[in-house]
């Protein structure tokens, strides 16, 4: 199946669409499948030419054969990447967008494309979807991010205008995927149709227990502190200025990994706290595995796979009751969950789990149960048989 993968982000953006994309790309090609993935181009900084798909191969990207090296090995893409030209996202310069350009149809023909897939679909993924139905191919939509909080706070656009364009945008397409019930609700009651609930994959082997490391440990809580830790981004929608009431209790030492442009305030409004940038790979293994205590911020979580990667590490989690997060954490059995925005019961649910060694160790190995069987090759599964599905239905109407 030739399948041409158009998404909002690709690595080495680091964040849930970008890393979703990459592994869709991996799972197709080790199914024998063929895809192309289609991105804006990344920062000038963090991206050279020769990693890149140009310009004048565009008509060839369909046939290249070589893997792209985005930014280390772990990010290196299993495909050829066509990169179209960007942006960055005014107040928000880690995020790219794409700007109006023809590579994408001329991609698409030149592709051979049976399907094509957008990931989280809002600019690039528009005209995606455009110059598919021009060309009659069968569309698989993935809702991913909350497009309307983003457009509230960093586009100047009014919620309700971003919710047309994501309905006008799904509501073509063959299928949309929603990461968990939450989305899938919101999505249906906003009039989306279509829809069909297909979750996240975690890496398993990368993200478990083992990977603890007292060394690390103790250079982040030298006096043997409750170690809690927050990883994501550090934007004004994730509100991890909420972890200040955490960061004032005895015996605890909060770390929080990631960036984005509330760090700088986030030094200021955390006193005491760790800050370590972004960490990929197996050093951000070790962080989570190190971990006493995971705790999200965010209320807009579509899915929240930092929740997912902390239960594979055998970590319990505090999250907001909301979204994503209803799907994954158990309370009473995997962690806590607390109602949105509200500081102190997130202080307080931490401070249950710092007085009970047992409680956390119950938690986190009832978290590592539950996503096991959540695997990257699993969730591959599910998702040709959404393609597959698709497909059949357009070949039967077309009968």
């Amino acid at each position: 199946m030739r399948v041409v993968i158009v998404t909002e982000s690709f690595p080495p953006d680091v964040n849930g669409v970008s890393h979703c994309a990459l592994q869709t790309a991996r799972q197709l090609v080790a199914r024998g499948h063929d895809p192309l993935v289609i991105a804006p181009a990344a920062a000038p900084t963090t991206v050279s030419a020769p990693t890149t798909v140009s310009a004048a191969t565009t008509a060839s990207a369909a046939t290249a054969s070589a893997p792209t090296a985005d930014a280390g090995h772990d990010d290196v893409a299993p495909c050829p990447v066509l990169r179209v030209p960007s942006l960055p996202l005014p107040g928000y310069p880690q995020v790219r967008v794409a700007l109006p350009t023809r590579r994408l149809a001329a991609a698409l023909t030149a592709h051979r494309a049976d399907l094509v897939h957008l990931a989280s679909p809002f600019v690039l993924g528009a005209r995606g979807m455009a110059a598919a139905a021009r060309r009659r191919l069968p569309t698989v939509a993935v809702y991913q991010t909350d497009i309307g909080g983003y457009a509230r706070t960093y586009m100047g656009l009014g919620e309700a205008a971003a919710w047309r364009r994501i309905r006008a945008v799904h509501a073509a397409a063959d299928r949309t995927l929603a990461p968990s019930t939450a989305a899938v609700a919101d999505l249906e009651a906003r009039g989306v149709p279509r829809v069909r609930l297909w979750p996240r994959g975690v890496d398993t082997d990368r993200f478990r227990p083992g990977r603890r490391d007292p060394r690390l440990r103790h250079a982040l809580a030298p006096g043997g502190e409750l170690l809690v830790g927050y990883v994501g981004r550090l934007a004004p929608e994730k509100h991890v200025e909420l972890l200040s009431r955490v960061c004032a209790l005895d015996g605890v030492r909060v770390v929080v990994v990631g960036d984005g442009p509330s760090a700088p305030a986030l030094r200021t409004a955390l006193p005491g706290a760790r800050l370590l940038g972004c960490r990929t790979g197996d050093e951000l293994a070790r962080l989570f595995a190190s971990l006493d205590v995971f705790v999200h911020t965010g209320p807009l979580e579509t899915f929240c796979q930092t929740v997912q990667e902390a239960m594979a590490s055998g970590v319990p989690v505090v999250a907001p009751a909301m979204g994503g997060p209803l799907d994954l954490v158990v309370p009473g059995r995997t962690g806590s969950l607390v109602p949105p925005g509200d500081a102190d019961a997130l202080r307080d649910a931490v401070w249950a789990l710092a007085a009970d060694p047992g409680l956390r160790a119950a938690y986190g190995a009832a978290g590592r149960a539950a996503v096991a069987g959540r695997t990257w090759d699993a969730v591959g599964e599910q998702l040709l048989g959404h393609y597959d599905e698709v497909l059949a239905r357009r070949t039967a109407v077309a009968a």
